[in-house]
Formats: C-alpha cells, structure tokens, sequence
C-alpha cells in the first residue's frame, strides 16, 4: 500500500510527533505533583532520560506511548499496513532498547514505574493515581 503523503508532506508529519511534554506525561506530572511530590523531569545523566526521576526517593516514571513502545492494549497491538517489515523491526528494536533501559536503572538502584498512554485516559485516572501513590510512598 503507498503512503498517502509525499515525503515532504511524511517529513512534515513525523516532525510533528513530539517526544516529550506529551499530554499522558503531563498528566502524571500533575498527579504526582498534586500527591505532593516534587521531582526532576528528563535527567540526561540517567539511561534513557526517564520522564519524571524522583532523586531522594530513588524513584523514576517512565511515560510509555503504547504504539511506540507496544503495550499489550489495542492501540500497542496495531501495525502499520505499510512497510510492514520496518515497522516490525522498529518496534522490536523500541521493545529491546526499553528492557535494557530498565536493566540499566534497575542496576544504578533505582526503583522504576512505567505508566502507560492508555492507563492516564480519564476513566483510569483515580486508579493510576493509587499506582503512583503507592509506588511513592514504598
């Protein structure tokens, strides 16, 4: 199947996809902020530069976007009909650099949260801010 874009229009488009300050990030931040918690947003000395780092607890959140990263839900099962060969090799890549991520965290003694997309939607709310309650208050 073509792309229905030129690949000026494509290069536009994927310009366009943010990587940080995405509205599921800014609603853990406020929910966070909110349990009274302050924190650091995208340490660069840290693997993978995780979205929230909560220095003094040891903690970090991981915003996860379930396309890119592939969760278990509807919208991290589907797959481009294009290129379908890329886009699986992309999204293994994205899933395999993800574990490393952890284990790298994981062995500089870090405590690490991943929240999903689809777990920051309004009707998941509450639920999610009892998960970041507590993984905060261990």
């Amino acid at each position: 199947m073509p792309d229905q874009f030129s690949p000026v229009e494509r290069s536009r488009v994927m310009r366009a996809v943010k990587s940080g300050d995405t509205t599921p990030e800014l609603i853990v931040r406020r929910l966070v902020h909110g349990l009274g918690y302050r924190f650091r947003l995208h340490c660069r000395d840290l693997p993978c530069q995780p979205d929230l780092v909560l220095p003094r607890l040891g903690k970090v959140i991981l915003v996860h976007g379930c396309f890119w990263h592939r969760h278990a839900c509807e919208a991290g099962q589907s797959t481009p009909a294009s290129r379908v060969d890329y886009w699986t090799a992309k999204f293994a890549r994205n899933v395999a650099r993800d574990r490393r991520n952890l284990r790298k965290l994981s062995r500089l003694g870090w405590s690490v949260l991943v929240v999903w997309e689809c777990q920051t939607r309004v009707a998941n709310r509450e639920s999610l801010r009892r998960r970041l309650e507590r993984f905060l208050s261990n």
